[in-house]
Formats: C-alpha cells, sequence, structure tokens
C-alpha cells in the first residue's frame, strides 16, 4: 500500500504548477494533503477512481485539509471533539479495516511564538485522540506536524534553537508522542540520513541550497512498525514550499 503526504499550500496554486501530473505518475493508494486553503465549491478535482474527503476552514483562504483514496473508508471523521468538525479544518480520519488513517495540519506556533500555548494544547488533544484509536486497531499519522524533531531534522540547528517549529516545548511533544508507543516511519528506516528535509523557505535559493527543515512526518503505531517497507521524501517535486512525502507498508 502506497501512502502520500504532501502540505500543497493552496491547492489551487499547486494544481497549476503540476499538481495532477504528480498525482498520476504517483498512483498512491491514499493521497493526504494539508493546507488546501479553499472552500467548497472552489475547485473540482477529476481524480478517477478515487474517493475524495475535503475539510475546510470556516476562515476563508485558509489552513484546510483533504484525502483522496482509491478504497472507500468504513467511516469519515472531520476534527477529533464530540461534534464531527472543526473549525480551521486541520483534521480528517478515516476508518479502514486494518487501520485509521489520520490526516493533520498542525498549527504553526508563529514566528512571535503568540500560538504557541495554543498549540502545545493541541498536541496533548492529538496524541489523546490518537491513543484512544489506537486501542482498537493501528493509526497512521500523516501531515505537516509543523517542528523539526531533532537537530538532524533541520540546516541549522543551532541558529534556529527557539524559533517557531524548534521549541524544546514542540519537541517534546513530538517525543511524548513517540514515547506513547507510535514511530516516525522515515528515521525507524534513515536513522542518520542527513539533508532530508521536507520544507524550504522561499526566500532566494534557499531550496537550491537546500536549507530546510523536515516537518512533514509518517508516524504509525508500533504495531505496524514491522510492515514499514519503504519511506521516501520526494525533495524534487516542486509545485510548494514543501514536498511531497511517500511511505509504503506491507498491508
Amino acid at each position: 500500500m502506497k501512502l502520500i503526504s504532501w502540505n500543497v499550500n493552496g491547492i489551487r496554486a499547486c494544481v497549476r504548477k503540476g499538481f495532477l501530473e504528480y498525482f498520476k505518475e504517483v498512483d498512491a493508494d491514499i493521497f493526504c494533503v494539508q493546507e488546501t486553503k479553499l472552500q467548497a465549491g472552489q475547485i473540482e478535482l477529476d481524480l478517477e477512481n478515487y474517493f475524495q474527503y475535503w475539510n475546510y476552514a470556516v476562515k476563508k483562504g485558509y489552513s484546510g485539509t483533504a484525502i483522496f483514496t482509491k478504497k472507500k473508508p468504513l467511516s469519515v471523521k472531520y476534527g477529533i471533539g464530540i461534534k464531527n468538525e472543526e473549525p480551521e479544518g486541520r483534521i480528517i480520519t478515516l476508518e479502514f479495516a486494518e487501520f485509521y488513517l489520520v490526516n493533520v495540519y498542525t498549527p504553526n506556533a508563529q514566528r512571535d511564538l503568540a500560538r504557541l500555548e495554543f498549540r502545545l494544547s493541541w498536541e496533548d488533544e492529538v496524541r489523546n485522540y490518537l491513543q484512544e484509536l489506537n486501542k482498537s486497531k493501528p493509526v497512521v499519522l500523516c501531515g505537516d506536524l509543523n517542528v523539526a524533531h531533532c537537530e538532524i531534522d533541520l540546516k541549522n540547528a543551532r541558529a534556529n534553537r527557539g524559533n517557531s517549529g524548534f521549541t524544546e516545548e514542540e519537541r517534546e511533544k513530538m517525543t511524548a508522542l513517540l514515547e506513547a508507543g507510535f514511530v516516525d516511519t522515515f528515521r525507524c528506516l534513515h536513522p542518520n540520513k542527513i539533508d532530508a528535509y521536507t520544507w524550504w523557505s522561499y526566500m532566494n535559493k534557499v531550496r537550491e541550497r537546500n536549507i530546510g527543515w523536515r516537518i512533514d512526518y509518517f508516524i504509525v503505531s508500533g504495531k505496524l512498525r514491522g510492515v514499514i517497507k519503504e519511506a521516501h521524501i520526494h525533495s524534487h517535486v516542486m509545485g510548494s514550499d514543501h514536498c511531497p512525502i511517500v511511505l509504503e507498508l506491507a498491508l
């Protein structure tokens, strides 16, 4: 089973930059996107043989997630609360026979860390949600999690220490998730791989010089560790300030 996750930073713009060509080329079983930045009815994607699930933010042109899957899920949930909604459109959960798929766009703490407390509370809620799901069947979490977990996961760790996405608090929340029984699939297969990034600033020639951060992840329940086949970063794919990531599971 092949899964793709990509923060497209506005899917309408990404479509103009080759999204559909890449989508057809990779032929994923499940394709998750984050930061769609649109409302219902603003785009119509002709994705033959795929079911489409969209979670739109209330705020126009902001946030949003979507999942395109060849196999119809047993159930669909938007958000993590009792109500099947989430005002920023950041989470979609699909239930399949063998696992739950959770597509997430984690809130950014913002440059001045104004949203850090909200972000940390969010992390706790999501971790608790994932642990509850994991009690009934394994979980595959993917998306832009807006944190570089370890120093190996960004180019200039020393200069960025304490900045949004690399604060001790955010990194500790990722550690807590992994210690709760989950696995970072890329690091599981490539524990020492350097210069492996998924996001680059739009500043001049930053991407050309590969001055980036790894902030996009596939994280799975520990019980799925044995079926992780491949975990790749498609850094050659343009169209967004993020690139797609790939997970292959022997399911």
